[in-house]
């Protein structure tokens, strides 16, 4: 795959697309691919994580966390492991390509170079995460007020 399709992928995911495009082929240059045969696991729930995938060909499925729900599917451009980019935790759950994959794999030391490099793009992930966290916060308190203790 050429760099500038790589681009457009991560271009294409929501917490990439508020980077420059210097800062996505820092990104694309730097980060490894990952091939996946059907049923092939790309991690496991517990598994320590330390960093991120962008799907880019293929498609991944999440086991749910829930019991009854349905697994979740992961296509081209998803970003898989958002927080994981960010600060150390454990996989929440195991992740397999639903059919034949291909993923960027992208460490959380490479996303910090890329936002040292470019504050810009650092200040506006920030603010993105800020809105998503103050819009889950709201969430959670109206549903802490429609349910009485």
């Amino acid at each position: 795959m050429a760099l500038d399709d790589d681009i457009a992928i991560l271009a294409s995911s929501p917490l990439f697309g508020l980077m420059t495009r210097d800062a996505l082929r820092l990104i694309g240059f730097a980060a490894e691919r990952r091939s996946l045969a059907p049923e092939a696991v790309l991690f496991e729930r517990g598994d320590p994580a330390d960093g991120a995938y962008v799907v880019l060909h293929g498609t991944i499925r999440l086991d749910p966390r829930l019991p009854g729900t349905p697994p979740v599917e992961a296509g081209p451009a998803t970003l898989i492991g958002r927080i994981a980019l960010f600060l150390p935790q454990e996989r929440p759950t195991t992740a397999r390509a639903a059919s034949a994959a291909e993923v960027m794999v992208i460490p959380r030391a490479l996303m910090r170079r890329v936002l040292e490099v470019f504050p810009d793009a650092a200040a506006a992930i920030h603010d993105a995460l800020a809105e998503d966290l103050a819009s889950l916060t709201q969430d959670l308190t109206r549903l802490r007020v429609a349910r009485p203790d």
